[in-house]
Parts: structure tokens; C-alpha cells; sequence
């Protein structure tokens, strides 16, 4: 039950990219362990502090108790090497080395958006929001937010009443809520969606930790809808992270010169957000209202030569319509910058046509 990943993930000054390499380096979270110190002391970074961490038992007693609270509460651990683990997010280079969740929503959902905004919001700010999800219900989206202050607790709550899937991203363990005042919202989220962290139990809701959590927002979803943000703050952190990961920024424009609407209109001026006024913009731009095409190759591509990866994504699309460039990578078991290659490729050649939202189809 991932016992090696979690007493990895436990040990202080890892961290998660750092904890990949080992792995990769050792071959297995428990070869970390089981290494010989001297072939250990040849990867980099790996000083005597970190050895003894890796030798001692205390991370395994620590290890030990996450597990107890694990099965006595019934929550899922995800290590990034099993094939449960949310696949938008395992293509984000920083992604956890374990994951944590409460809930019976599935997290590699079809549609999935992050909606972030101010704690503070406006009416015109609930009312945004409010139009934004009504209006995706017929697409059954499942929405990510972080469950804090205003427009995360708007978005998970309008979620719930709209029957939609709703998961929180919390900043800390899974063995409380915060804030408080959201414990009956997550309680109803765990059985219309869930609660994600990769923060063990006994983890505080220390401030460090929120921009650290705003990273996984970013990476479970397939687009970010940013909804009244001041020109800083954690909506802004998690815009910024969606675009590293090449996700889709969407952002609600707001009046000039009001303190909210900085941080939207900056991500707009700026080129780092794509502008919405309804959700019919989202659905455009995501090729959601692209007419499902049927399935075959345009007669003068027949005796067309394609690569074996070629011919992989091409039968992946046959079967599907249209698919996303990550889930296409991760069904086709190829590195995305191959999968980007032969996709070019077979743009060029009329085989297959690039949608709004990163999203192909056979043409």
C-alpha cells in the first residue's frame, strides 16, 4: 500500500523531484532504503544528514502511524508510479511523490476545471461564478478549488447545488478542515467528489503550505478559471503555475481600477489569460462544442506511411473522436515531446486537426 513512497515522501529535505530521481536512480522507493551507503553517497545532493534519515527508524515509525490513519479512515493513497494517480498531474515535473484522498469522485474525470479567485469576492464576482458553472452542467465538469474563503467555498458550493463533482486541494493533512466553517461543505464534497493533499496527517495549515497546494489546483485540471484576484495572492500563484504546465488561463475581466479585478485584467493584458464572459467562451476554447467527427482517415491518406507512434495516436483517435495532448501521451505510453512530434507531423500531413484547448481529432 505504497508504505516505501510514504516513508520516502517523510523524509526531511527530499522533497518531491528529488524524491523521483532517487527512486529512479535506486530503481524503487524501498531500493532508496535498501541501497549501500557508498553507492548512495554518488548521487548528488546526497549528504550524511539525508544517509541517516534513510537509515534510522524513525521515518519508518512515522511512516508506520500515516498508515494507521490511512486504513482507520478509509483514504486512498496515490504514489506517482501507480496507474490511479491522476494523469494530468503526473505530467507536471513537481508533481507529489504521494497523494491523499478522501472521496469517490474519479480524479482523472474527462473535464476537469480549477476555479481560484479572491477571498473577498463581490456579488458581481458570486454571480460570475454562479453563471460560469450553471452554465458547464451539461458537460458534467468536475470542479477543483482549494476550499478556502470566497470564491473557492463559491465555486465548490454552486458545484454541489448544480449535482456536479467537486474535489479541494487542502494545504494540510486530511485529520481536519480548514477553515473550520467548510467542515459540513467537505463533508458533502467527500461523497460528491473529495478532498486531495500530499500533505500527511498532523500537517498545520501553515501559510508556506498554500502556495505549495496551489500547484496540484494547477495540475489536476485541464484548464484554470481565475475570478476576482488582487494584483497578488494565491489565485494569482496558481495562474501562474496552470501556464507553466501549458494548462488553459481563463480570466474574468473586471472594472478598472477596482482593487479585484487587478490581478485578472493584469493576466489578460499580459497574454497569461484568455478573456471569458460566459460558458460559452470555455467551451469554445476547450473544443467542447466541436461536433464529435467520425472516425476514419480522408481517402487520400490511405497509403499514407506513418511512424509506428504515428499509427499508435492515430488508432487512439479513431477510437475516441478527439483527446487531449496528455491523455493522448499517457495512453500511448510516449514522452509528450514525442507524442508533440508525430502530432505535427500528421497535421502537416491532413491526418489528423488541431481543436481549441490542445485538444486533436482525426480529420
Amino acid at each position: 500500500m505504497n508504505f516505501y513512497e510514504i516513508a520516502l515522501s517523510l523524509v526531511p529535505g527530499i522533497g518531491d523531484v528529488f524524491g523521483k530521481k532517487l527512486i529512479a536512480y535506486c530503481g524503487s522507493a524501498e531500493a532508496v532504503f535498501r541501497e549501500n551507503k557508498k553507492l548512495l553517497r554518488k548521487i548528488p545532493r546526497v549528504g550524511e544528514k539525508l544517509l541517516e534519515a534513510l537509515s534510522g527508524k524513525e521515518i519508518f515509525l512515522l511512516a508506520e502511524k500515516e498508515m494507521a490513519f490511512i486504513e482507520r479512515y478509509r483514504i486512498q493513497v496515490f504514489s506517482f508510479l501507480d496507474k490511479e494517480y491522476p494523469y494530468r498531474l503526473s505530467n507536471c515535473f513537481d508533481s507529489p511523490l504521494v497523494l491523499y484522498y478522501k472521496g469517490t469522485g474519479n480524479l482523472n474525470h474527462p473535464k476537469v476545471i480549477g476555479f481560484v479567485g479572491t477571498r473577498t469576492p463581490t456579488e458581481y464576482g458570486k454571480e460570475i461564478c454562479n453563471k460560469l458553472i450553471s452554465g458547464l452542467v451539461e458537460q458534467q465538469i468536475f470542479i477543483v478549488s482549494g476550499l478556502a474563503y470566497g470564491i473557492d467555498t463559491c465555486a465548490h458550493k454552486i458545484a454541489l447545488d448544480n449535482g456536479l463533482l467537486t474535489a479541494a486541494v487542502l494545504g494540510h493533512g486530511l485529520d481536519r478542515i480548514y477553515p473550520s466553517v467548510n467542515k459540513s461543505l467537505a463533508e458533502k464534497m467527500v461523497n460528491q467528489g473529495g478532498l486531495v493533499t500530499d500533505f500527511p496527517s498532523n500537517t498545520e495549515p501553515d501559510r508556506e503550505n498554500f502556495p505549495k497546494r496551489n500547484r496540484i489546483i494547477a495540475g489536476l485540471c485541464d484548464a484554470v478559471v481565475v475570478i476576482e484576484a488582487a494584483h497578488k495572492g494565491g489565485a494569482l500563484i496558481t495562474a501562474e503555475i496552470a501556464n507553466s504546465y501549458n494548462r488553459d488561463v481563463f480570466a474574468v475581466p473586471g472594472r478598472i481600477g477596482d482593487p479585484y479585478s487587478e490581478g485578472t485584467n493584469s493576466l489578460i493584458r499580459t497574454n497569461k489569460a484568455a478573456l471569458i464572459q460566459s460558458p460559452e467562451d470555455i467551451r469554445y476554447i476547450l473544443g467542447w462544442d466541436v461536433k464529435d467527427m467520425k472516425p476514419g482517415l480522408v481517402q487520400r491518406k490511405i497509403f499514407l506511411e506513418m511512424t509506428p507512434e504515428e499509427l499508435i495516436l492515430v488508432d487512439i483517435l479513431s477510437g475516441t473522436g478527439k483527446m487531449g495532448i496528455d491523455e493522448l501521451s499517457l495512453l500511448a505510453g510516449l514522452r509528450m515531446s514525442v507524442v508533440s512530434a508525430a502530432l505535427l507531423n500528421l497535421e502537416f500531413e491532413g491526418v489528423v486537426q488541431s481543436l481549441p484547448g490542445k485538444i486533436y481529432a482525426v480529420m
